[in-house]
C-alpha cells in the first residue's frame, strides 16, 4: 500500500509536468501559417508557394490521387508518406530568402517550388 502512495505521489506530479512543457510547442504549432498544397493528377497546385523568409511554417499537402505519393525537398530537407486520398503536414522554416524546390518522389513530373521572401524595407 505504501509504495502504492508514493507511486501516485510521484507520478502524477511528474506526468503533470511533461504536460505542461509540451503545451508551449502546441501553441507554437497553432501559431504557425499554414500553406496549402493539392496533388491532383501528379501535379502539385498551386506550383508555387511565397512564404516570408527566416519563419517557421507548416504545408499541408492534400493527395486527391487515388496512388501514394512522397512530398520531398532536398532542399528544405523533408520527406512525407502521403497516402492516395490523404493528407500530410510537413514543419518547414526558418529559410532564409531564395527558393527551394520540392517534388513528389514517386511521380517525376509532379514538382513545385517555393520562394522565401525576406520583408521590404
Amino acid at each position: 500500500m505504501r509504495n502504492g502512495i508514493f507511486r501516485s505521489h510521484v507520478l502524477l506530479p511528474a506526468l503533470l509536468g511533461a504536460a505542461v512543457v509540451g503545451l508551449p510547442h502546441l501553441a507554437l504549432a497553432d501559431a504557425m501559417q499554414t500553406y496549402h498544397l493539392t496533388l491532383e493528377d501528379h501535379t502539385f497546385l498551386p506550383s508555387h508557394l511565397e512564404v516570408p523568409a527566416n519563419t517557421r511554417f507548416l504545408i499541408e499537402v492534400t493527395n486527391k490521387d487515388g496512388t501514394t505519393a512522397e512530398f520531398e525537398s532536398y532542399d528544405m530537407k523533408f520527406e512525407k508518406i502521403v497516402v492516395g486520398q490523404g493528407h500530410v503536414t510537413a514543419h518547414a522554416g526558418p529559410l532564409p530568402a531564395g527558393t527551394y524546390k520540392f517534388f513528389d518522389d514517386y511521380h517525376p513530373e509532379a514538382t513545385g517550388t517555393l520562394t522565401a521572401v525576406a520583408p521590404k524595407e
